[in-house]
């Protein structure tokens, strides 16, 4: 019994261990008074991999989003650290709210249910869901996928779109991008939903498999910090316009997808 009891203090001791570094035990401040999780850095919850938005390279986490987040870190006078953690860790606002990070960006969709756990930035990316397959599939959308296994993300909107939309298939959740794309790469599912910026990147490097719809969902990427903490959301803001008016954005656009951005930061989101 005293086993299972020391064994139940675990977790509570580690929330308590990440709620003092959050409140500044061996945290530090940033420009504009900024408080910060760890002392000389802006630390960025992620979930590995997500390309071409964060993505490991040899020893390195590169992506658009680790550029976007460079700048905000430019802007704080501290460098930029990523730590990779389970995407529901991040969804469900404990991330933040622990102090594991000072903010999240994870190519996650501003929703209004993330809403009511963290706060969002203003958007930075415009996104959509589509529809992965292997080339040559008889798929073309989800209007007639009854019996066929659809894979999708764990808690992503690409997951409650797919339950929704594709009647009468099997949904296959996956806990990464990178096991789902490889799903319909081998067969083991017959098509994939998510957002449609990773999918585009996956088949453009592996042509046994195609992006074969998209689905109009008005979806925007937003910059996730604990509630309340309006210092650090109003820097990530004012990076974000600045970025659209300097030309940084459509250059880190460019750089990630190969296009000039059709969308910017500051611009219409619905």
């Amino acid at each position: 019994m005293a086993r299972f009891k020391a064994l139940a203090l675990i977790p509570a001791l580690a929330l308590a261990a990440g709620a003092l570094s959050a409140c500044g035990e061996e945290g530090g401040t940033a420009a504009g008074g900024v408080q910060l999780v760890a002392s000389g850095k802006v630390t960025t919850c992620t979930h590995l991999p997500y390309q071409p938005f964060q993505v490991k390279q040899g020893d390195k986490i590169v992506g658009f989003d680790v550029d976007l987040v460079d700048l905000v870190g430019k802007k704080l006078g501290v460098e930029q650290s990523i730590v990779d953690i389970a995407f529901e860790t991040i969804e469900s606002g404990e991330a933040m709210n622990t102090g594991q990070c000072d903010l999240a960006a994870a190519g996650m969709t501003i929703t209004d249910k993330r809403k009511e756990k963290f706060d969002f930035s203003d958007p930075y990316f415009e996104a959509t869901q589509a529809l992965l397959v292997k080339t040559g599939s008889p798929i073309k959308d989800l209007s007639n996928v009854a019996g066929k296994k659809i894979g999708v993300q764990s808690a992503t909107t690409g997951a409650d779109y797919a339950k929704e939309k594709a009647a009468g298939a099997e949904i296959v959740t996956f806990d990464d991008l990178a096991l789902l794309e490889q799903a319909v790469k081998n067969g083991t599912v017959d098509a994939g939903v998510n957002d449609n910026g990773v999918l585009y990147d996956f088949a453009k490097t592996n042509p046994d498999t195609t992006v074969v719809t998209e689905f109009k969902t008005n979806e925007f990427y937003g910059i996730g910090v604990k509630k309340g903490n309006s210092a650090l959301l109003g820097k990530i803001n004012e990076v974000l316009k600045a970025s659209a008016a300097d030309g940084s954005y459509a250059q880190i656009y460019q750089k990630w997808f190969g296009k000039a951005p059709t969308w910017q930061p500051g611009a219409a989101s619905n």
